[in-house]
């Protein structure tokens, strides 16, 4: 009777020996160049903007000689210059999966304050665009808030702080302008980045150099610090990023209040810009920034994104429009091809989508 229980170990031991000891595998069938394809370019999202750009100027510079001239080149740059200020700052949006309408009558009302505070006020105007880069942020903040606290939808929080923001620029302004005459003379700072450096007959403003600085610094928080990795993993699934221990309400309350500082900055650039400002100035920049973004890559649907492509974006905006004028297109053709443009870049981004499905 002792020794069964031995004979049945020793049988059990023998056939664990003879047992098939190979590990278990599973066919892939995500192995082909399609998904392979789809992955790369999911992971490196400017490489389709950057490859359009490139193709666009030598197409347009081919059909228009004079468009490869360093005069017409600098004029794109410079006619970008704000719509890629912008276009930051709804990126940091739309990589959390919303989107942000108001952008525009952030900036405009921005530059506003600056522009009377310094002009009208006679407030120097480094206090003035302080007051303009802290106001920025504050309408920011509160998008922030109406999303995350009162739990509102982005898109109908700022289809409705658009309204209450262009009301109040209307009223702050009374529906005058900011002459550059006036400000050349009593706050000729405000004007800053329309000043100019010249390297040949290539012209670089100090808004384009502006830009460029905006767009290294943003980078860097979105991909080498603890804050932009919290932002791309709460646009790629915000129950994850909970689970995870982020703060999701605290960084998106900071995501909407850094873009309204964003856009407040880019109401002192577009006053060097433009030379005056306005207060029905730049109507179109809240759909030429989103333009912008979902060109140069970054999905609707959040997590995956980046700053270059969205400042790749507006350049290639900025090229097809100053090539087809020199082609001698009609505007309304201009916006045919943007449009066309949008729609090719949002298909392109359900088309990535699925690389990991």
């Amino acid at each position: 009777m002792e020794q069964e229980p031995k004979q049945a170990g020793s049988e059990f031991e023998v056939g664990l020996d003879a047992a098939d000891k190979s590990v278990a595998s599973f066919a892939r069938d995500d192995r082909s160049i399609d998904h392979i394809l789809r992955g790369i370019l999911r992971r490196n999202p400017t490489i389709i903007p950057a490859m359009v750009l490139v193709f666009s100027v030598i197409c347009f510079g081919i059909i228009a000689p004079n468009f490869m001239s360093p005069g017409v080149l600098s004029l794109v740059l410079k006619q970008v210059t704000v719509t890629g200020v912008v276009a930051i700052a709804q990126t940091l949006i739309i990589l959390t999966a919303g989107i942000d309408l108001s952008v525009g009558a952030i900036m405009v009302l921005s530059s506003m304050i600056m522009g009377r505070l310094a002009v009208d006020f006679g407030i120097p105007p480094f206090f003035a665009v302080t007051i303009s880069l802290f106001v920025g942020a504050l309408m920011g903040w509160v998008n922030g808030v109406l999303v995350t606290i009162v739990k509102l939808p982005p898109f109908i929080v700022t289809l409705g702080t658009l309204s209450v923001f262009t009301a109040l620029l209307l009223w702050y302004s009374g529906s005058q302008s900011i002459r550059g005459a006036d400000i050349r003379e009593m706050a000729p700072s405000l004007l800053f980045f329309g000043h100019s450096l010249r390297f040949g007959g290539f012209v670089l403003t100090y808004g384009g150099l502006a830009l460029i600085g905006l767009a290294i610094l943003i980078w860097y928080l979105l991909n080498h610090t603890a804050w932009g990795r919290h932002v791309h993993a709460i646009g790629d699934d915000p129950d994850a990023a909970m689970l995870s221990g982020i703060k999701i309400n605290r960084t998106l309350i900071s995501v909407y209040a850094l873009a309204g500082l964003i856009c407040g900055f880019a109401g002192w650039v577009a006053a060097g810009r433009v030379g005056s400002i306005s207060p029905i100035g730049f109507t179109d920049i809240n759909l030429a920034s989103i333009t912008a973004v979902v060109i140069g890559g970054t999905s609707l649907f959040g997590g995956r994104g980046s700053i270059l492509g969205s400042v790749l974006g507006a350049m290639i905006v900025g090229v097809f429009n100053t090539g087809l004028s020199l082609a001698g297109v009609d505007d309304y053709w201009q916006m045919f091809a943007a449009g066309n443009l949008v729609l090719i870049a949002v298909a392109l981004d359900q088309w990535l989508r699925r690389a990991t499905k």
